[in-house]
């Protein structure tokens, strides 16, 4: 636990402890979100915070704090059915990795021996990643069962059970748990999107972000100063399907760089011959292909590119 003290002064009355996990006020508002929202078994309650923790030997940049940002879920189910959910979301939260553009080669599920787990835990599975330190945890998935919310209701006094009125049945409903830690993965994003090559000569560095989180998805350059207005008119109209920019500054050359170091997919040319062929020239960030457009057809290659 996290000690700190609360307010001006220190003393023993000031001490607090900060929260090591994310997920206990889920389990504790349980009855709430669920009459509230008039919910029916099986259902989640996903939440996003800061947690503490005193490590004693913080390291390897942000993926190992005292304060870091957490993400959970809390998957409530009948308990027949926790194994079911449990593989589920295993599968879900390895293949959410993937759709974010972590390649496969670095990424491994790595199920607990049974001397690892929990003694209330059936099942625990980390989404492990192969950082530039070695593969280490970024996910961990367990099937804890009926654990949590018989323990708080154990020492609140408050029953939170579920009452099925199709069935008839009452129970404590099981929990599948997963939690991620989100500094560790936007470090594996990072590490996993940087690379270094050689293009005729020169070092070209490129993040291979996936479209769904670049920063930029388009980049539209004029070829030159007097076609500025074409191209600002493309880029907003752009603008409204996808996060575009526009840039004007240098040669085209270093503005492509400029885009492949921070990860833009695709850079938009607006040049002379625009003005007669109604096309452009995009230029793909991955293997710097070049293919012409017809700008009434951009949108539709942009995004069959984008989300294809």
């Amino acid at each position: 636990m996290f000690q700190t003290h609360v307010g001006a002064t220190q003393d023993e009355a000031s001490i607090a402890y900060l929260r090591p996990e994310t997920c206990q006020s889920i389990f504790t508002e349980f009855k709430n979100v669920q009459n509230v929202s008039r919910l029916k078994i099986p259902f989640g309650i996903a939440q996003i915070g800061k947690a503490f923790r005193n490590e004693i030997t913080p390291r390897n940049f942000i993926f190992r704090s005292r304060e870091f940002e957490q993400m959970e879920l809390e998957f409530f189910c009948h308990p027949k059915e926790s194994k079911k959910w449990y593989e589920y979301w295993v599968n879900e939260r390895y293949n959410w990795f993937l759709s974010v553009g972590v390649r496969k080669e670095n990424l491994r599920l790595r199920p607990h021996a049974k001397e690892e787990l929990a003694h209330y835990a059936s099942g625990c599975t980390d989404v492990e990643f192969h950082m530039p330190f070695g593969w280490s945890e970024l996910e961990g998935i367990a099937d804890r069962g009926q654990f949590d919310l018989t323990q708080h209701a154990k020492f609140s006094g408050k029953e939170l059970d579920y009452y099925n009125e199709e069935t008839k049945e009452r129970y404590v409903p099981a929990v599948v748990e997963t939690s991620v830690g989100v500094d560790r993965s936007c470090l594996a994003i990072l590490a996993d999107a940087y690379h270094e090559e050689e293009v005729k000569g020169e070092k070209r560095v490129v993040m291979r972000f996936h479209p769904s989180i670049a920063p930029y998805q388009i980049a539209v350059f004029p070829l030159s100063g007097k076609l500025r207005e074409p191209a600002i008119k493309l880029e907003k109209e752009l603008r409204k399907t996808f996060v575009a920019d526009y840039d004007e500054a240098g040669s085209i050359g270093k503005r492509y760089r400029r885009h492949d170091e921070i990860g833009t997919p695709f850079c938009v040319t607006y040049d002379f011959q625009s003005e007669d062929d109604h096309a452009v020239t995009v230029r793909h960030r991955d293997t710097m292909q070049q293919d012409r457009v017809a700008t009434d057809q951009l949108i539709k290659y942009l995004n069959d590119k984008i989300l294809g």
